[in-house]
């Protein structure tokens, strides 16, 4: 094995070298060794380890001595193991690049530093891997969430970002996991959209804590487009969902869309969640905060372009108004500029 300052080679080059003085095949060489042609040509190539046995008898059949034999092996394990170090030191750079680790270390997720060795040690320990080339393999396998774009860069910033949830949900006590309880609680959880942050949430984290679902909230990583994710760890469901400051029904129908998930079946698939289930789940978080009927009948009225219509059928729907101006955007009832006094706009921390 190369690397960019080792070169490691096995004993069994000079053997080779022994046996090529000697005028000695590899089948007498087995012979004399009295061991079996196939462990001699391992041997050979480096790919068993020579032990003291193989030591004593090489001083014997080839008359260096053992401690001779021994050293070689001792110098060739310690160079392939920092051959192998210094080649996976390399790929991990040049994969801590493609890491948001300036904001990772703003937001105190790791240590801020600017020496790329470094980054790469803090890195592996925050990822909880011994090289950061694992990260190719789900180590959070089946994440369901809700972005607005993917990419390299979006990848690596929603595994730092599902990582830390994961981390964080650790410290949460939960129930264990109850779908059902889930679904009978979504009409008292959809009552708090009309509630401000300080009251809802703790509120929020208890009955979802019963449920076994760990809610977190964190800052958002830039490039990442994300909004929310939910995946199985362990024995609860983690949730986490993004703090940066937003618009209250773009957190409800983000958190709804989680919900959908979980009540949907769509966590811990081998290869996440897919097109459909992602639609699927945003048609849930739809009609869970304005059932579709009360909606159709709310645009069927022609009042839907109206404050005051719109604050009374919130008001009879007992949700936000604001979900009300969201969904007539989203689907181009008004234009994105109208109304948006009548928007919420949370200010949550992590």
């Amino acid at each position: 094995m190369k690397s960019r300052t080792f070169i490691a080679s096995p004993p069994g080059i000079t053997i080779r070298e022994q046996l090529a003085d000697r005028g000695m095949s590899q089948k007498e060489f087995a012979a004399r060794m009295n061991m079996s042609e196939k462990h001699i040509s391992r041997l050979i190539n480096g790919d068993v380890q020579l032990t003291p046995d193989m030591a004593v008898r090489l001083e014997m059949v080839l008359g260096l001595p053992a401690h001779f034999w021994s050293n070689l092996e001792n110098i060739y394990r310690e160079k392939l193991a920092k051959a192998k170090a210094e080649n996976e030191l390399d790929s991990d750079l040049e994969i801590a690049k493609k890491i948001p680790y300036r904001e990772m270390a703003e937001y105190e997720w790791v240590t801020n530093t600017h020496s790329p060795k470094e980054r790469v040690v803090y890195l592996r320990k925050f990822f909880e891997v011994v090289q950061l080339g694992l990260l190719h393999s789900p180590l959070i396998p089946g994440i369901a969430c809700r972005r607005l774009g993917t990419g390299e860069k979006s990848d690596y910033a929603l595994i730092a970002w599902a990582q830390k949830a994961k981390l964080e949900a650790r410290n949460i006590d939960t129930c264990p996991i109850d779908t059902e309880r889930l679904r009978k609680i979504l009409p008292e959880i959809r009552k708090m959209t009309t509630q401000p942050p300080a009251d809802f949430c703790p509120v929020l984290c208890d009955l979802l804590a019963q449920c076994g679902i760990a809610l977190i909230f964190l800052p958002h990583i830039g490039g990442s487009f994300l909004h929310g994710a939910t995946f199985f760890d362990g024995s609860k469901i983690v949730i986490g969902m993004t703090v940066r400051g937003k618009d209250a029904d773009r957190f409800w129908f983000s958190l709804f869309h989680e919900l959908g998930h979980v009540v949907l079946g769509h966590i811990g698939q081998t290869s996440g969640t897919n097109d459909q289930d992602e639609k699927d789940a945003d048609i849930f978080a739809r009609d869970t905060l304005i059932p579709d009927k009360d909606f159709a009948a709310f645009v069927h009225s022609g009042n839907f372009d109206n404050k005051s219509a719109i604050l009374s059928f919130a008001y009879s729907m007992g949700i936000d108004a604001g979900i009300v101006v969201g969904r007539l955007q989203k689907e181009q009832f008004i234009p994105y500029n109208r109304y948006g006094d009548l928007k919420t706009k949370y200010k949550l921390t992590a």
